[in-house]
């Protein structure tokens, strides 16, 4: 009877891809900038605030709003993340129209970025227990979604701006987010207690590796892995944001590009972000998620380092983009590597409060990078700063690992003694 009802877990997958398709527009931000100044007749940077204050209430809302999430269901919170977003940029369509500056950070920042938390952590708790056998690859390819949402919308929102004006756009733009969230809600649920995929059912054969612990938020922040996993996607959101920010500058600096060849630049960055979520989720469940990110930390102290001193063009681009794939693979890999460090009791909550980080890290990142480029006038200088975060990530991501193998030792003394 249970199995009839069973949901298609790969349709589950697509739910969640449907999901963050939809919040991961908000990476098109920049395509919306000039527009919209124009109509409050403000500078860019005035306008960007916005865009400050949703990614801070993604890491806000994902940080404190995670435990409801995974006391209510993903239907329910998917739900709610649909009617956050959809009427948080309704709502900037209308703010646009009354050329009110004070609801436009209203609803597009606060509303909707609510909506953005809600909407990231709501479905990656899901498919970590519909996937247990491949945890990396499942996360992946609901966050490469994420990743890769600026490609999709951001021609979608310069036509709509061109064509029907910038408020009507909002309104049109709200309603496709609410409908294709709404509609992806309806389907996501979370699997039946005990749940194995075919080929891992007890007498199948096939052995899933259990996970260290299966804790609930409040017993994880009482061990060293929370802090250890905090820190790093810390450092590796704060120094991959800084690069992003600055990423066409530093091309027109270093390699002499064009504004328009470093812009083409930013588009294939966006491309690679989205690239490495799915590249490096997938092949953490075989390399293992420390190896993964003591691979991402190793290779970047080499990468910030010499990057400025690269001149061949292919070989300075190689680099870059290797280092983008890195940044979006740590944002995919992490809710795989919560669910083997703290298990699934409450996925939802200790990913919300580990996410806190991004919101920080997005506001630190390129502050060091502004205030050390302007004080020393030197790209070398400031990517040596970042070079040497890399190595503090390095150094807890071995601890990490060292944590992992005891702890995997425990477990497997105890089958041994079972």
């Amino acid at each position: 009877m249970q199995t009839q009802k069973l949901k298609n877990r790969w349709l589950i997958a697509a739910s969640a891809v449907g999901i963050h398709i939809s919040i991961g527009s908000v990476y098109a931000y920049s395509v919306m900038t000039n527009p919209v100044k124009d109509i409050f007749d403000v500078d860019g940077s005035v306008i960007k605030w916005a865009f400050k204050i949703a990614i801070l209430l993604l890491g806000l809302s994902a940080a404190f709003l995670g435990r409801w999430v995974e006391k209510v269901g993903p239907k329910v919170s998917g739900t709610t993340a649909g009617l956050f977003y959809g009427f948080g940029i309704l709502g900037s369509g209308l703010a646009v129209q009354l050329e009110s500056l004070t609801l436009f950070y209203l609803c597009y920042g606060v509303i909707g970025g609510i909506g953005l938390g809600l909407g990231y952590i709501t479905p990656v708790s899901t498919l970590v227990k519909w996937f247990p056998d491949r945890r990396g690859l499942a996360t992946g390819m609901a966050i490469m979604g994420f990743g890769f949402a600026a490609l999709i919308f951001g021609p979608v929102m310069q036509s709509l701006f061109d064509a029907v004006g910038v408020s009507n756009a909002f309104y049109i733009l709200g309603a496709i987010y609410m409908l294709l969230i709404l509609s992806s809600a309806r389907y996501i649920e979370r699997p039946p207690e005990g749940y194995m995929p075919e080929g891992f059912k007890p007498g199948e054969g096939k052995t899933i590796k259990a996970d260290m612990a299966n804790i609930d938020a409040n017993a994880s922040l009482k061990t060293a892995r929370f802090y250890y996993i905090w820190i790093m996607m810390f450092i590796n959101i704060a120094c991959g944001i800084a690069i992003i920010s600055a990423a066409s500058p530093m091309m027109q600096e270093k390699l002499n590009y064009t504004p328009m060849e470093a812009a083409a630049i930013v588009g294939l960055i966006g491309v690679f972000n989205g690239l490495g979520r799915i590249m490096w989720s997938s092949l953490s469940d075989y390399l293992g998620r420390a190896n993964t990110y003591i691979i991402f930390f190793a290779f970047q102290i080499l990468a910030f380092f010499f990057l400025p001193k690269i001149s061949m063009e292919l070989a300075f681009l190689v680099v870059l983009f290797t280092v983008i794939t890195m940044y979006g693979g740590g944002f995919a890999t992490l809710p795989a590597f919560l669910g083997d460090l703290f298990g699934t009791k409450q996925l939802g909550a200790i990913h919300g409060m580990v996410l806190a980080a991004w919101g920080l890290a997005g506001v630190v990142g390129p502050t060091i990078y502004d205030v050390v480029k302007n004080a020393t006038g030197s790209l070398d200088a400031t990517l040596e700063v970042f070079a040497g975060l890399f190595v503090i990530a390095l150094i807890v991501s071995l601890l990490m690992k060292r944590t992992v193998n005891q702890a995997y030792k425990k477990i497997n003394k105890k089958l041994n003694f079972a």
